[in-house]
């Protein structure tokens, strides 16, 4: 059954993190990899392994740049994997199980979760929603939310018990030009929606000042982040410091529009 799936992992500079990724996907007779013409050793790295194929393509969006890796899927099942995302054996083995089953053949696409790492200490909790990570190609597409993507999935979905560890090394310079990136979008969906149109979380995002307290208070207490130690900190802060990017954001957006 594992033969039927292939694993597709969007790279822009993912030194850090790609090696990591690639070791747990030995079992994928090909993997596609959507480039967007990375400045460090990414390439390097994803050369030594014959099972990758690598596509470049100039990003545009996160939706467009998944959408064309799954024009490059030949298989029908798809594995869609960030480049931090690191594969546990269960997992696979699940996997292989679950695609076994009769069962299977109801079911279009397949949810997990996930374990944050922080340098590769797994948290007891974090804020990650489950993803649909396994799907069928020919019932997909992806589509715009925010400052990401969200995959549509035309049938019946389930869940994998098994989760997956999101292990992101990168810089915090990296991190902090990746972030402001995403809040500047994330700010132009929350201000261009109805307050109706928005989830409970999104219009505390709103007020701007409260909900960077919010998130310090929910990763340290509610998440139990302070019973890891400094891992449960460092979390707690980095969603926090997101959280005020949003702010200032949107902050600077509503004097924009207000100024026109």
């Amino acid at each position: 059954m594992l033969d039927n799936i292939t694993p597709l992992i969007l790279t822009y500079n993912e030194e850090p993190n790609i090696g990591r990724t690639l070791e747990h996907l030995t079992w994928a007779k090909r993997i596609v990899v959507i480039d967007s013409f990375s400045e460090d050793i990414t390439l390097e790295i994803l050369h030594k392994y014959p099972q990758v194929e690598v596509f470049q393509r100039q990003f545009d969006t996160h939706t467009n740049q998944w959408n064309y890796g799954l024009e490059q899927v030949k298989t029908e099942w798809v594995l869609s994997l960030d480049a931090d995302y690191v594969l546990p054996e269960e997992m696979v083995r699940e996997i292989q199980e679950t695609l076994k089953h009769k069962s299977s053949e109801f079911i279009d696409g397949y949810f997990a979760g996930f374990h944050y790492c922080v340098f590769g200490k797994p948290l007891r909790a974090t804020i990650l929603p489950p993803r649909q990570v396994l799907f069928r190609k020919h019932k997909s597409t992806y589509v715009d939310d925010g400052h990401t993507q969200l995959l549509q999935v035309s049938g019946n979905s389930g869940k994998l018990k098994s989760c997956i560890n999101h292990d992101d090394r990168k810089s915090l310079s990296r991190w902090l030009w990746a972030q402001d990136r995403y809040m500047k979008i994330e700010s132009k969906k929350l201000l261009s929606l109805p307050t109706e149109q928005l989830s409970f979380g999104d219009r505390l995002r709103k007020k701007k000042v409260i909900a960077p307290i919010v998130i310090l208070l929910y990763c340290l207490i509610l998440k139990g982040g302070i019973l890891d130690g400094w891992a449960g900190w460092y979390y707690a802060w980095q969603r926090m410091l997101a959280e005020i990017l949003l702010a200032i954001r949107l902050i600077e957006l509503e004097r924009e529009i207000s100024s026109k």
